[in-house]
């Protein structure tokens, strides 16, 4: 099975985690719900690093990541969290061996 995968790796200002996680969480249900080429996004808290959340998005392909950053939920969500932001890291990846297939 191939596929187009996103990681997003976001560093937040202190205190920013209670205004940023709703923020995202609508986004990835958005992008779930209304993207026919969303095949997955996960909203992800490591352990013992307050202030970083991980996604972690799988698309059909490029082109349907690309329409998701035009979607409005998309760029609502960049333009009103980029405030809460210290460093945001992404990292484009090809989906290899999807281990549920």
């Amino acid at each position: 099975m191939s596929g187009f995968v996103i990681i997003v790796d976001f560093r937040l200002k202190e205190g920013a985690l209670a205004a940023f996680r709703p923020m995202i969480d609508a986004n990835a249900t958005a992008s779930v719900r209304d993207e026919p080429g969303c095949r997955r996004f996960d909203v992800v808290e490591p352990e013992e690093e307050p202030g970083r959340i991980l996604i972690y998005e799988i698309y059909d392909d490029a082109a349907a990541f690309e329409y998701h950053c035009r979607t409005p939920h998309f760029l609502n969500f960049d333009a009103q969290s980029a405030p809460l932001l210290n460093e945001k890291k992404i990292i484009r990846a090809a989906l290899v061996c999807e281990g549920s297939s």
